[in-house]
């Protein structure tokens, strides 16, 4: 599935599709045998396509069915070793990683595609039900014996310690937990050799640990770090854009909207404040109708409001973790 080009070097497409189904963020992940998931990915081949956006959703239609909506581009991942195999000589693949989300139940998909739970790669980072067990039990004890070790694979002086780095990252020390780093967090695992990708791509840093636990899924080639970046960008934009619209049904109830935005910050929000906020906004107005299906009272629905993206240029929702 790969374009090769004479400069030695291959363009591929990578799409990290978001859905959310009974309170869960959920990805869209192909099998198709492999021994580990992997994201939707082909190659861009640009007799085929006119475009890179033009060329992803290509590749998701065949590959899913799935006709994609909202799509940005992420990031350009250009990391020598992240696809290829242990001696391999072949061509330098370069991936173009993209964010997609869906409003419809993530329940099936084609050509043996499917939606996995995203926390099932990224445990450590749902805070919801408070601070994972896997960081206190396996992940701080593990980065702190490395934080101490000699950097071997490090030629240059970094501009922050290892130390300085965990408490950034994984908030120790007494440091906030910040939902946004996610990416950072992912790499200093893989740097670490705590990541199962790192053991695939013969990283030094593995012979370090006698056994290693199992740290979330692993997936094929660098997804998960295409995986990583998806849900750092999406986390961060909640707060200036009103992307978590994409996600929802064009009518809801405020308590649907609170629980997609806890799925997707990975924190619990106090729930009066939330509301206080979305209304306070203009983002949403309400249908006039009410929902039944709440196992209690009818709640009011709502529609998003789209005229807010006239009045003003930063619409998102400002988030506070609170109780329920």
């Amino acid at each position: 599935m790969r374009a090769q080009i004479e400069s030695g070097i291959e363009i591929g497409l990578n799409a990290a599709i978001v859905g959310v189904r009974d309170g869960q963020p959920h990805i869209l992940v192909t099998r198709e045998g492999a021994h580990w998931d992997a994201l939707p990915y082909g190659p861009f081949t640009p007799l085929d396509h006119r475009t890179l956006d033009i060329g992803l959703r290509s590749w998701v239609r065949q590959q899913t069915g799935f006709e994609l909506g909202y799509v940005e581009q992420l990031y350009t991942f250009g990391d020598r070793g992240r696809h290829a195999r242990r001696g391999d000589t072949g061509p330098h693949i370069v991936s173009v990683g993209y964010l997609a989300l869906i409003a419809e139940d993530p329940a099936a998909a084609m050509g043996g595609a499917s939606f996995a739970r995203w926390y099932g790669y990224l445990p450590w980072e749902d805070w919801r039900d408070g601070k994972p067990g896997m960081l206190s039990d396996e992940i701080e004890p593990r980065l702190q014996r490395w934080a101490v070790q000699p950097g071997q694979d490090e030629p240059r002086v970094p501009a922050l310690t290892r130390s300085e780095r965990l408490r950034i990252c994984f908030a120790m020390q007494g440091a906030d937990w910040d939902e946004e780093k996610v990416l950072e967090r992912y790499e200093l695992l893989y740097e670490a050799g705590l990541a199962a990708e790192a053991k695939r791509d013969g990283h030094e840093a593995v012979e370090f640990w006698d056994a290693l636990p199992q740290l979330g899924r692993p997936m094929q080639f660098d997804h998960r770090r295409v995986l990583a970046t998806a849900m750092s960008r999406l986390r961060g934009k909640l707060k200036y854009r009103p992307v978590i619209f994409e996600l929802l049904p064009d009518a809801f109830t405020l308590f649907e909207l609170q629980k997609i935005v806890e799925a997707i910050s990975g924190h619990h929000l106090h729930k009066q404040n939330f509301r206080r906020l979305v209304e306070n906004t203009g983002l949403v107005e309400p249908t006039g109708d009410v929902s039944t299906q709440t196992g209690g009272r009818p709640a009011k629905l709502f529609r998003f409001r789209r005229d807010a993206l006239l009045e003003r240029g930063s619409t998102g929702v400002r988030m506070k973790a609170g109780r329920v």
